[in-house]
């Protein structure tokens, strides 16, 4: 297994301004330095990391600075994440046009894959068809990320159509696409993480760990909170996975490296 750690925690996650009145501009990005937390990726003792779309803009003009940064730290560019909403007809152009943007981005810095979120929900409750809207929209995404070269995977997700188990059963039959196990935000959906990953065995592309704390309702550093991280680790081994496992952490009260370097030194224990 090789280990990587997401640039989320430095500044947590926001959207693109002008996505607010353009939706193909409505990029997700970490509200700071990448090119710090790059750094600090390294220094905790990780080889690759996973970042936003939107943080890749700012460097398009530029990329030598980041590819410069990102060979200079010996990080590799695993990942970049996006999502769009996939349920509503009006946009959907739109919202493909950000992603091919976002795919071609990743591709032009080196990524292997293309993570995605996504599935919106609607104010009134899901509609009939949100869910096969999502997975068209899904398969899709598949198909462009293909076109660049990139491996995607669905990231089920707090906020989305899909949060409980019973929504990732509906979707995984409809979609073709593989699937990326979040462990923390399937167990806060009310999922066991362990089960989800050995179901979906087979179209296990890409892992996001991160912990979870049941009763503050809480994301941590491994092995601060809940979840039973060896069997989750298992578990994944016998899916014969043998690849990039991305640590992530939306948020920590402290500094960014430290939770990295919390993360690296547990997931060293389980590893061996």
């Amino acid at each position: 297994m090789k280990l990587g750690y997401s640039a989320i925690t430095w500044g947590g996650v926001v959207g693109a301004p002008a996505g607010v009145t353009s939706i193909k501009d409505l990029f997700y990005r970490a509200n700071g330095d990448l090119l710090e937390a790059i750094r600090d990726i390294r220094a905790a003792g990780y080889e690759g990391t996973e970042v936003f779309d939107g943080n890749l803009l700012d460097f398009a003009d530029d990329p030598g600075v980041l590819l410069g940064a990102l060979e200079t730290a010996g990080i590799e560019l695993v990942s970049v994440y996006t999502g769009a909403n996939f349920i509503y007809p009006d946009i959907l152009e739109e919202e493909f046009a950000k992603i091919d943007h976002a795919a071609r981005l990743a591709r032009d810095f080196g990524a292997q894959r293309l993570v995605v979120g996504g599935g919106a929900q609607r104010t009134g409750g899901r509609a009939p068809g949100d869910m096969e809207s999502l997975a068209r929209g899904l398969d899709r995404v598949a198909s462009i990320a293909d076109g660049y070269g990139l491996q995607s995977s669905y990231h089920p997700h707090l906020g989305t159509l899909v949060e409980a188990p019973d929504a990732l059963e509906e979707l995984m039959d409809l979609s073709a696409i593989a699937f990326c196990p979040d462990t923390a935000h399937l167990a806060a959906g009310g999922g066991d993480p362990v089960a989800l990953i050995e179901r979906y065995a087979d179209r296990l592309a890409h892992v996001h760990l991160k912990d979870w704390d049941y009763g503050a309702q809480r994301f941590l550093p491994l092995g601060e909170g809940d979840l039973d991280m060896p069997r989750i680790v298992a578990a994944i081994r016998a899916a014969g996975y043998d690849s990039w496992l991305l640590v992530e952490l939306d948020y920590y009260d402290g500094l960014p490296r430290a939770a990295a370097e919390i993360s690296k030194r547990y997931l060293a224990e389980i590893l061996g």
